[in-house]
């Protein structure tokens, strides 16, 4: 599926007027609203969902994590057709809830838009596609234990939203920097796990 430039901004705004129409919002209807042109988007709003006040939400973390991991098994296999267990798909979040959040991410969305242009184009093509899919499985992984404490879950979602956005706008040196930010979380990982942090 090839990936090419799209405008961060107008996602939003897609899911923000979705929120406003429904009731409720299932996972697929997200999907639908985003398109299917490429897989940033598919990696990046949800890692930006989490770090909005949704993420404050019980479990919400985890099962975001859960759906950017199966997202992103699908890059690393060049899958060109998106797919996800009904149980996933089907998961509904309130209108009104995803609208705040859009609204929230909404106000940052413009001055990223402007950041982000087609730089270092191999590492966000081919096999570094591979390679930000399998980071972002093993971000994933983390999200769970993260979850128990606060707002901690934000630093591999963090991570994944850059590699996302770094996706959209094939631009390399974001993806490169969420690479950085990806070490980071590790390392925090285990920081947490050694009873350091």
């Amino acid at each position: 599926m090839a990936e090419h430039e799209q405008d961060l901004q107008e996602i939003v705004a897609r899911l923000r007027d979705l929120g406003e129409e429904q009731d409720e919002v299932s996972v697929h209807d997200l999907r639908d609203a985003m398109g299917e042109r490429s897989y940033g988007p598919f990696l990046a709003i949800p890692a930006l969902i989490e770090l909005s006040p949704i993420g404050g939400i019980p479990g919400v973390p985890t099962m975001i994590a859960l759906i950017i991991a199966i997202m992103a098994a699908q890059l690393a296999f060049g899958r060109k057709h998106l797919w996800l267990p009904g149980f996933l798909d089907n998961r509904k979040v309130g209108g009104d809830k995803l609208k705040k959040g859009m609204e929230w991410i909404d106000k940052p969305a413009g001055w990223i838009d402007r950041l982000l242009r087609p730089r270092l184009q191999k590492v966000a093509g081919g096999g570094g596609l591979r390679i930000v899919a399998v980071l972002c499985i093993i971000l994933c992984c983390t999200v769970p234990p993260l979850e128990l404490l606060p707002f901690a879950s934000s630093i591999p979602m963090g991570a994944i939203a850059l590699m996302g956005l770094g996706l959209m706008a094939r631009d390399g040196v974001v993806i490169l920097i969420a690479s950085i930010l990806s070490m980071a979380s590790f390392w925090f990982i285990v920081e947490v796990a050694n009873g350091k942090a």
